[in-house]
C-alpha cells in the first residue's frame, strides 16, 4: 500500500475512542487526500466523526515534526536545533548510563498513555525497553482506572453488554457520558432502538449534545451518582420491581443490600442530588418495569473522589432487575476485557532486573518531579502531553522546567510538553505503521499496515525503542522482533477464550476478525469474581476499609444539595469534559478544529453569573489555590446552579491562560487510584 500512488486503502482509526472505526484512505500522487468510513465494517458501517474525517490535515500539518531536535534555549521557549538520529540515540543512551550509575535506574521514568491505541505503540517495545532498563514503573490511571475498578468489584472483568444487542433495549440510560461526541455509533444503535419504541434517558451534570438528544435529561449535582443509584435501588426493592430468582441464583449480598438502601429514600436522595423526588420515583419505575433496560456508563462520573463507588453503584442495578438475561439489557462500562492480549509476551516484564521497582502514578507527575528523596532525573514522554492533560498543571510545568531533569519527547508535534524537552523525536502517524487494534466497545480486532511512507525522518515506537534497546546493549532477541512476531505472540493467549481463532494470518487476509463470543452466551455462569457471582456485597472492599455495599460518600472537594458551596471561598464546582472537536489535547492545534470550537468557553448558570455581574460574552477568570484559567462566559441553564463547565483541553495560546488542568487536583480516587478532575472547586470573576 505504501508504494501505490493512487487508490483507496483500508485503515483503522487510532484515537482513544470506543468506536475504533474502520476507515478508507484515498490516495492521490502518494498522499492521503481524503479519509472516509469503511461501509463494510460490521459495527461502524462507514460513519465517522469530524475529527477523523480531517485526519489528513493532521498528518500533513505544516508544524509536523520531521527531524530529531536538541534544545538550545531555555526550557519552555521552544528553541531547538536539528540533529541526526544517531546523535539523538547516542545522547539519550549516554545520559541514561550516567544517571543509572549515579542515581540508579529508577531515576528514569516513562510517561505515556493512549494517544495512539495501537497495541504495539503503547504496550509493546516501549514496555520492553523500560523493563530492561529497570526504570520506575508508571501507573496509567488518568482515564478509566476508577470506573474499571468499580465495575470489576461487581462483575469481575471489563466485559458487559455487546453493542449490537442494544438495539433490542426498550429503555437506555446513558449515565455520565457524552456519547454524541465520544461514542457516535452507540448513538446510531440507540436511535434504532428508539425507532422501535425505546426511551433514551441521559443522566449527567451538564446538558451537553447527548443530553439535548435524549428523550429525558436528568441533571444532578456532580459526584452524587451513587446516591441516585442507591435511591433507585430503594424504589426497586420497595415496590417489588426486583427479580428475586435472579438475585438468588446470580448475586452475592442482595439481602444486605436490601436493608442498606432503605435509608436512601427518594426525598433524601433528592436533597443530595438536586433531582426532584418524583423524578427519582419515575426513573426507578421506568427502569424496573422495562423489558430490557441497558445502562451505558460513561467516563464522567468516575472522575471524582468517589468515582469508583459511583460506577460500582450503577453497575449493581441490572442485577436487581435481572436485565442481564434479556437481549439488549444489562450494562457496559468498558468492553476491553474481551480483546485483552498476552501482555507478558508483548511487554516482557521478565526482562526487568528489579521487579519490585517503585511505581509512580501518572496523576501525581507534578508531585513526582518535586521529590527530593530518590528524585526523578529523566522523563521519556510519548503518546501523551502531560502539561495539558495531567492535573495540577502549574505544578507539572514547574517539574518539567527543572534544568536538572533530562526530558525526551516523542511526538508528531511540538506540544506544550515538548517545548520543555531536551531532545524531541519525530513520531510516525498510525497510517505509517504496522499495528493491531482492539476496541473497548465492540468485538473486532483490526490490523493496520502502512499506507503512506514515513513523513520526514519519523520513527514508530517499535522502531525507536528497539533502537534504544540495542544501543543500551540489551542482547535479548525481544529487541529484534518484527511487528508480525509481536502481534502473533500477543494473540497467543489461552487465558482469554474470546481470542480463539484470531490470528495474524486471518487479520492479514481480512483486516478485521471478530472475537469468538461463544463464552458470552453463558457468562453469568462463570463470572471471574471471587464468589463467581455478581458481588453486590464486596468483601474485598470491606477488607480495604471501604464500604462493601453501594454507598454515597460526599466529595473531599466539592458540594451537593446538602453541602452547598455558597459562603465558601471557592463556591462553584468546575467540570472540564471533552468538547466535540478535540480528543483530550489531540486536534487542539489543528486550525479547522480550533475554528469549529472557536475558543475556550465557561458555561455558567444565570444565577451564578448574576451574583458576579457576569454577562454572556464577558471575558472571565476562573481560579482557585492551584491556578488560573481564562475563558469567555456563556450564560446558560444547562446545569444546576453551583456548577460551571468548560469543555475541551486547549494548548496554551493567544496570550490567554487556557489550561483547564491548572485548576484540577492530583488527588486519587477511592478505587483504582484514578484521576479526580471533576472534584474541583473554584470561583469566577470578570476579567
Amino acid at each position: 500500500m505504501i508504494h501505490e500512488k493512487e487508490g483507496v486503502f483500508p485503515a483503522v482509526c487510532p484515537l482513544d475512542c470506543p468506536d475504533t472505526c474502520g476507515l478508507l484512505l484515498h490516495k492521490q500522487e502518494g498522499r492521503i487526500v481524503k479519509v472516509t468510513g469503511d461501509p463494510e465494517h460490521p459495527i461502524t458501517q462507514g460513519a465517522i466523526c469530524n475529527k477523523v474525517r480531517h485526519m489528513a490535515e493532521r498528518i500533513y500539518h505544516p508544524e509536523r515534526l520531521l527531524y530529531p531536535l536538541r534544545r538550545v534555549g531555555a526550557k519552555g521557549e521552544g528553541n531547538f536545533e536539528e540533529i541526526t538520529w544517531e546523535e539523538a540515540i547516542t545522547e539519550i543512551t549516554s545520559r541514561y548510563r550516567s544517571l543509572i550509575e549515579e542515581y540508579g535506574s529508577e531515576s528514569i521514568l516513562p510517561y505515556s498513555f493512549y494517544g495512539n491505541m495501537g497495541v504495539l505503540s503503547v504496550d509493546g517495545m516501549d514496555r520492553r525497553f523500560f523493563n530492561a532498563l529497570g526504570a520506575s514503573k508508571l501507573k496509567q490511571t488518568i482515564c478509566n482506572a476508577a470506573g474499571n475498578a468499580g465495575w470489576i468489584s461487581v462483575m469481575g472483568a471489563n466485559r458487559g453488554t455487546v453493542p449490537e444487542e442494544t438495539v433490542d433495549a426498550d429503555v437506555i440510560l446513558v449515565w455520565g457520558g457524552n456519547i454524541v461526541s465520544t461514542n457516535m455509533h452507540q448513538v446510531v444503535l440507540a436511535e434504532k432502538a428508539r425507532k422501535n419504541g425505546a426511551k433514551v434517558v441521559v443522566i449527567d451534570v451538564h446538558k451537553n449534545q447527548t443530553g439535548q438528544w435524549a428523550d429525558w435529561f436528568i441533571p444532578l449535582h456532580p459526584g452524587t451518582d451513587s446516591a441516585l443509584a442507591a435511591g433507585m435501588m430503594h424504589v426497586l426493592f420497595r415496590d417489588g420491581l426486583v427479580n428475586e430468582p435472579f438475585l438468588e441464583r446470580y448475586t452475592l449480598g442482595h439481602q444486605e443490600l436490601r436493608e442498606h438502601v432503605k435509608q436512601y429514600t427518594p426525598q433524601h436522595v433528592s436533597s443530595i442530588t438536586g433531582i426532584p423526588a418524583a423524578d427519582i420515583e419515575k426513573l426507578a419505575t421506568l427502569y424496573g418495569q422495562a423489558e430490557a433496560a441497558y445502562i451505558h456508563i460513561g467516563n464522567g462520573l468516575q472522575h471524582h473522589d468517589n468515582g469508583g463507588m459511583a460506577v460500582r453503584s450503577v453497575a449493581c442495578l441490572p442485577a436487581l432487575t435481572g436485565h442481564w438475561q434479556k437481549r439488549g439489557g444489562g450494562a457496559s462500562k468498558s468492553n476491553g476485557g474481551y480483546s485483552s492480549m498476552n501482555s507478558e509476551a508483548l511487554e516482557r516484564p521478565d526482562l526487568r532486573p528489579n521487579p519490585d521497582a517503585r511505581v509512580i502514578n501518572m496523576n501525581r507527575i507534578g508531585e513526582a518531579l518535586a521529590m527530593e528523596e530518590k528524585p526523578v532525573k529523566a522523563v521519556f514522554v510519548y503518546c501523551s502531553n502531560p502539561l495539558v492533560v495531567a492535573p495540577d498543571a502549574e505544578r507539572v510545568k514547574a517539574g518539567f522546567a527543572r534544568e536538572d531533569l533530562f526530558t525526551v519527547v516523542h511526538d508528531l508535534f511540538m506540544t506544550d510538553t515538548a517545548k520543555y524537552a531536551d531532545i524531541v523525536l519525530p513520531a510516525t502517524s498510525t497510517f505509517e505503521n504496522t499495528d493491531v487494534y482492539g476496541s473497548y466497545w465492540h468485538q473486532y480486532i483490526q490490523l493496520q499496515e502502512p499506507v503512506i511512507p514515513k513523513v520526514g525522518e519519523s520513527r514508530s515506537n517499535v522502531e525507536l525503542f528497539a533502537a534504544l534497546g540495542r544501543a543500551m546493549g540489551f542482547e535479548d532477541p525481544a529487541f529484534n522482533e518484527s511487528e508480525q512476531d509481536m502481534i502473533t505472540k500477543g494473540l497467543e493467549y489461552p487465558h482469554n477464550p474470546y481470542l480463539n481463532g484470531v490470528t495474524w494470518d486471518g487479520l492479514k487476509e481480512h483486516r478485521r476478525v471478530k472475537l469468538d463470543m461463544t463464552p458470552y452466551e453463558t457468562f453469568l455462569e462463570q463470572l471471574p469474581t471471587v464468589s463467581g457471582k455478581i458481588e453486590l456485597y464486596s468483601a474485598a472492599l470491606e477488607a480495604a476499609g471501604l464500604p462493601p455495599l453501594p454507598t454515597y460518600i460526599p466529595l473531599k472537594e466539592g458540594y451537593d444539595g446538602v453541602r452547598r458551596g455558597k459562603g465558601n471561598r471557592y463556591p462553584l464546582m468546575f467540570i472540564s469534559p471533552p468538547n466535540h472537536n478535540f480528543l483530550n489535547s489531540t486536534f487542539a492545534n489543528v486550525p479547522k478544529h480550533q475554528k469549529l470550537e472557536k475558543e475556550p468557553f465557561l458555561q455558567i448558570h444565570p444565577e451564578d453569573a448574576a451574583e458576579r455581574g457576569i454577562e454572556d460574552g464577558d471575558e472571565v477568570t476562573v481560579y482557585n489555590d492551584r491556578g488560573v484559567y481564562e475563558a469567555r462566559a456563556k450564560v446558560t441553564d444547562k446545569m444546576l446552579p453551583g456548577t460551571v463547565v468548560s469543555q475541551g483541553l486547549w494548548w496554551d495560546g493567544n496570550g490567554r491562560r487556557q489550561r483547564a488542568n491548572a485548576l484540577t487536583p492530583d488527588r486519587l480516587s477511592d478505587l483504582g487510584e484514578g484521576a479526580v478532575f471533576f472534584s474541583t472547586v473554584v470561583d469566577v470573576k470578570r476579567h
